[in-house]
């Protein structure tokens, strides 16, 4: 699941799953992080999911997937496109 928060000339975007799925670490990647594993983990939340938010300029259209452990990629149902390989965002 995807969270926005419009800023004045940004968008915070927070990418959220739930605790348990998939087991283990997970990493948010992107062309905003240089494709980093460690850049954006998701971390816990008290409402039972995990999240990591990243800021980036408003208008603009970024590539991503998640990374879990075990080299293990996979997609964002609720993102605003999918090219083929990735998923993307409007920020």
């Amino acid at each position: 699941m995807l969270e926005r928060k419009k800023l004045k000339g940004r968008t915070q975007i927070t990418f959220v799953l739930p605790d348990d799925a998939p087991e283990g670490p997970v990493s948010v990647v992107g062309d905003f992080n240089q494709w980093n594993p460690y850049a954006h983990p998701l971390t816990p939340r008290g409402d039972g999911t995990r999240a990591a938010t990243v800021t980036l300029p408003a208008h603009t259209m970024h590539s991503f997937r998640y990374l879990a452990t075990g080299d293990h990629w996979f997609d964002e149902d609720g993102a605003d496109h999918h090219d083929g390989t990735n998923c993307r965002v409007r920020a």
